[in-house]
């Protein structure tokens, strides 16, 4: 690998989503990390160091994505660890952590190696693995937490699977509260989805397809905010989508619980309405809700209630996609356009810039205890130049992931990523894509 070369980022305007601090200035990159950060004017700088004039782009930390699925092992034919960063480099994702639910789980550290080495040889962003929580994902045993942290793992959660089991569930909570682990669950009860496929209400009715029902989500998020309460662990509810479960983890933090919780970017920028004609690719568990409830999500998010934004990488393969919109499975492209999708709620004056890209860099590289995210000296070099004000139309078929099952396919959006350093070194540049 090339030597790596001190980069000057200058007359930029910058953005410390960890400080909330917003203007004009410059960066100098050595060694991976940030060496200075200078606000004001540009300073002087050496012969041999790169100088990129970032006159009118955003500069900031690049984001740290909480739940995406890539695909390896076992389901290469929907994304693999190479695609998927190409993907989230695009999209000024600089840190993913990968889904446990892959062929086989990531429920033992072999597993980890495997996807460690991989990320290392395929990928160009940073690559960490959330463990399974039970083994095979069957929701009985639960796995080896201190293996499995010690080898690498991040969280422990069984991806797209809710653990339904509440013994299992308080077991769990009581093990990794003595690693100080962080536990993530998809908090929607099987039993009361039972065959629904999208938001339960008049929508759903009309179009002739069950409902899910919000109980589904809220019933499990508060028994599990009960167990967090009763064991003292740190629990992070994976998404969440409706404002009663905006309610419960409010009374939570307020409590002191160590209770967290993500939205997707699909719940926060979509609603119901958006599966139009049975459009396959709007499937997503949890389900687009209305209107109202995206709302309640989007204020929840400016309040703080809402910790982190995730994209909901899952990619299917075209297969599964082209069925009925009831056989149909979940799951959405989200990676490459997080960023830009998100930048809509900007727009529209709900949340400005700094509390957005906290959650969706600052915040989830706290919750895993990550240096990432913020704009100091000694902080990882992990960036984005990003001009936030270009307009562009998405095409999938110029997506860099290998499924091309996007919600957002052919909407109008605004925010290009120019540039992305991970660890001081530029793995993408639009200008070269």
């Amino acid at each position: 690998m090339a030597e790596l070369q001190d980069v000057a980022i200058l007359d930029a305007r910058l953005v410390d989503p960890a400080t909330g601090r917003e203007g004009r200035g410059s960066l100098l990159l050595r060694g991976g990390v940030i060496a200075s950060v200078e606000w004001g004017a540009a300073p002087e700088t050496g012969e041999d160091v790169r100088r990129i004039d970032a006159r009118g782009l955003v500069v900031a930390p690049g984001l740290v994505d909480l739940r995406a699925f890539l695909g390896e092992p076992g389901a290469e034919f929907r994304e693999t660890l190479g695609t998927g960063s190409q993907a989230a480099a695009a999209g000024g994702v600089t840190t993913i952590v990968c889904r446990p639910d892959t062929d086989p789980p990531i429920d033992d550290p072999a597993i980890i190696d495997f996807i460690k080495r991989r990320a290392r040889d395929k990928a160009i962003v940073n690559v960490l693995p959330c463990a399974a929580l039970t083994k095979g994902l069957q929701g009985k045993e639960i796995t080896e937490f201190g293996l499995l942290l010690e080898a690498g793992a991040v969280a422990f959660g069984d991806g797209a699977k809710a653990l339904r089991n509440p013994q299992i569930m308080r077991r769990a909570m009581i093990y990794a509260r003595d690693f100080d682990a962080l536990i993530m669950n998809h908090v929607e009860d099987p039993d009361l989805r039972g065959s629904g496929v999208m938001n339960e209400g008049e929508f759903a009715s009309r179009r002739g397809l069950p409902g899910i029902p919000r109980e589904a989500e809220t019933v499990m998020l508060e028994r599990d905010i009960r167990l967090a309460r009763a064991t003292g662990g740190r629990y992070h509810a994976a998404m969440i989508s409706c404002s009663d479960s905006i309610e419960l983890v409010r009374r939570a933090k307020a409590e002191g619980l160590r209770v967290t919780c993500g939205a997707s970017i699909n719940n926060l920028t979509l609603n119901e309405n958006d599966v139009g004609d049975y459009r396959t690719f709007c499937k997503v568990s949890p389900p687009l809700r209305d209107e109202q409830e995206r709302l309640a999500l989007v204020a929840a998010l400016a309040e703080g209630v809402i910790d982190v934004v995730v994209s909901d990488h899952d990619p299917q393969d075209v297969e599964t996609k082209r069925q009925p919109f009831a056989e149909a499975a979940d799951g959405a492209l989200g990676i490459e356009t997080l960023l830009s999708a998100s930048l809509r709620l900007v727009q529209a004056g709900q949340i400005a810039l700094p509390d957005l890209l906290a959650a969706l860099s600052t915040r989830p590289a706290n919750l895993l205890g990550l240096g990432c995210g913020r704009l100091a000296p000694g902080a990882p070099a992990d960036l984005m130049l990003l001009d936030i004000d270009a307009p562009y139309v998405v095409d999938k078929r110029k997506l860099k992931s290998r499924a091309k099952n996007s919600p957002f396919d052919e909407a109008r959006l605004e925010g290009i990523v120019q540039i992305t350093f991970v660890g001081g070194r530029g793995v993408y540049e639009a200008s070269a894509a």
